[in-house]
């Protein structure tokens, strides 16, 4: 704080945006005693526009808007703002009704371990001071003082896998990259993040772009690149800006360019946009495109890490995967590899959203129950009816009922129940929904993102939505016609399954058997029935 100014935050995420935090911001913004400075969000949603007032107690957090939807003058934001600031508690003083108290005490962040998202809704994204300030550049400063070989062995044993969904072991790659031909090298982060209920990779990018640039860096050092590229979905503008603006701002400090701050490593990145198809998610596709063709799968091998951009080997990863890096460098892969469980080290940036009171980013170490993220941290349902379904791992995730809901959120433990973790989405889903249209929708899905390359994934998905047409239409009478649509439909999923060139056509099947298995009645089936095979 300065003396006889307030500083308050406004978050500039997208998010936060689409509710009216740029209105909040420019009406802050005519009062010359306040400091104003947009940041990232919290991961808080359904609390946005949420604005926090500095003081000595730390930041207060009180919504801009009435309950009524009237957008709150800046003296009462302020006179809240300090009333909540002196009170001893949250609930203590009539201000909470409009507030949450000191931001950090709130139960949604306090139960949070956040290292990868340590800095959203703290920092001034577009600052490099405020990100130095905060911790930033202290594992590249001491990534730069280790051998190559040694920055990628303790990549190794922080246990980081990809968190693009794949959940490869990052060392082993960068490993598999540093070994191969010499000779140029790229990094690539993946941000095009198309799975509906994720939105981590955005929120990283708008609200700590940095972290990400740092973490591109160490693994440059680390596996000798010296170019590396940003693939941004076009849906992300607010991003997109914010990663340019941050190349900038780090070229201009040292930290990106040659000689970056007199090492011997000379790495440079630029964003490319792309032009939104769901496939280039997965990691050739995006090298297809980022080569200016068309975004079609490659056939493996070779592997990108051998053979990737231009041909060239090539680190490909996730955003959250490369932001997380900084700090395993700063504070030792030991560390980080403390958190979790098992071959599930570290944490993860689950992303909640669906029919759910309490949405937004949640930052745990692995390990947690689906229902204990959901219900004790979510909140439940947002229409306070039972929870029927938890769709996990984007559009192609497993439908897990409500008896199922203990599962740990582990990469091994999802795995071995016949479900998948993916990039952390979860959906919930109340006793209204129905799983057959569900079902319905992740064929459709496949069918419309497909690239068209493989002939299971761009067909049988056609004949997939055809076939649960007709399921579905005869399903309140049901008769030889629909058993044979269902028995179609289960060598659909197998064909899929086994013979797609790629995770989109490959499964697709997951969300339309575990509908099948666990919600048989919504197929006109008897609810003891469980056709589709395993889930």
């Amino acid at each position: 704080m300065t003396a006889g100014r307030t500083t308050v935050y406004v978050p500039g995420d997208a998010a936060a945006v689409s509710v009216g935090a740029d209105d909040v911001a420019a009406a802050l913004g005519r009062h010359p005693e306040l400091d104003l400075v947009r940041t990232g969000s919290r991961g808080m949603l359904w609390l946005e526009p949420l604005v926090e007032v500095d003081s000595e107690r730390g930041r207060i957090g009180l919504s801009a808007f009435a309950p009524d939807g009237t957008m709150l003058s800046a003296e009462t934001l302020l006179s809240i703002g300090s009333a909540a600031a002196t009170a001893p508690a949250v609930g203590e003083h009539a201000a909470y009704s409009l507030g949450v108290g000191r931001v950090e005490d709130h139960p949604f962040l306090a139960r949070q371990t956040r290292v990868t998202c340590a800095r959203l809704g703290i920092v001034d994204p577009t600052s490099e001071q405020d990100y130095a300030a905060h911790g930033g550049w202290v594992g590249l400063r001491r990534a730069l003082t280790m051998a190559p070989a040694a920055v990628v062995e303790e990549v190794v044993s922080s246990g980081l896998r990809g968190r693009g969904g794949a959940g490869f072991p990052t060392g082993l790659k960068w490993r598999t990259v540093a070994g191969a031909e010499p000779g140029l090298r790229f990094v690539c982060a993946n941000a095009d993040e198309g799975d509906s209920g994720t939105f981590a990779d955005r929120m990283l990018m708008e609200g700590d772009p940095f972290a990400l640039l740092e973490g591109m860096a160490i693994c440059a050092w680390a596996v000798g690149a010296t170019e590396g590229f940003i693939y941004v979905r076009s849906e992300y503008p607010h991003a997109i800006a914010a990663m340019r603006k941050a190349i900038a701002a780090a070229r201009a400090a040292g930290w990106l360019g040659t000689h970056v701050h007199g090492s011997a490593l000379s790495f440079d990145v630029e964003v490319r946009v792309g032009a939104g198809a769901y496939i280039c998610g997965e990691e050739t596709s995006m090298l297809e495109s980022l080569e200016g063709r068309r975004g079609e799968v490659r056939a493996k091998p070779p592997i990108p890490a051998l053979s990737g951009l231009f041909g060239r080997p090539t680190v490909v990863n996730n955003v959250l995967t490369l932001a997380t890096v900084p700090a395993i460098l700063a504070d030792g892969g030991e560390r980080y590899a403390a958190h979790g469980t098992d071959r599930s080290r570290g944490t993860q940036a689950f992303q909640l959203g669906g029919n759910v009171r309490h949405g937004g980013l949640v930052e745990l170490d692995f390990g947690i129950t689906v229902r204990e993220l959901v219900e004790d941290i979510g909140g439940g349902t947002r229409s306070g009816r039972p929870i029927r379904a938890v769709q996990v791992g984007g559009p192609l995730g497993a439908y897990l009922p409500a008896k199922l809901l203990d599962v740990p959120l582990t990469y091994e433990a999802m795995a071995e129940a016949g479900f998948m973790l993916g990039h952390g989405g979860v959906v919930v889903f109340d006793d209204t929904v129905d799983l057959g249209r569900m079902a319905r929708f992740a064929m459709e899905f496949c069918a419309k993102e497909s690239c068209g390359k493989c002939t299971p994934c761009r067909i049988g998905s056609q004949r997939g939505v055809e076939t649960l047409d007709r399921i579905l239409a005869d399903r309140a009478h049901p008769g030889p016609a629909h058993a044979a649509g269902l028995s179609l439909l289960t060598d659909l999923c197998t064909t899929m399954e086994r013979g797609s060139l790629c995770a989109m056509g490959g499964l697709t099947p997951m969300p339309v058997r575990s509908a099948l298995t666990h919600f048989p009645e919504d197929f006109g089936l008897d609810s003891a029935a469980t056709p589709g095979g395993r889930p």
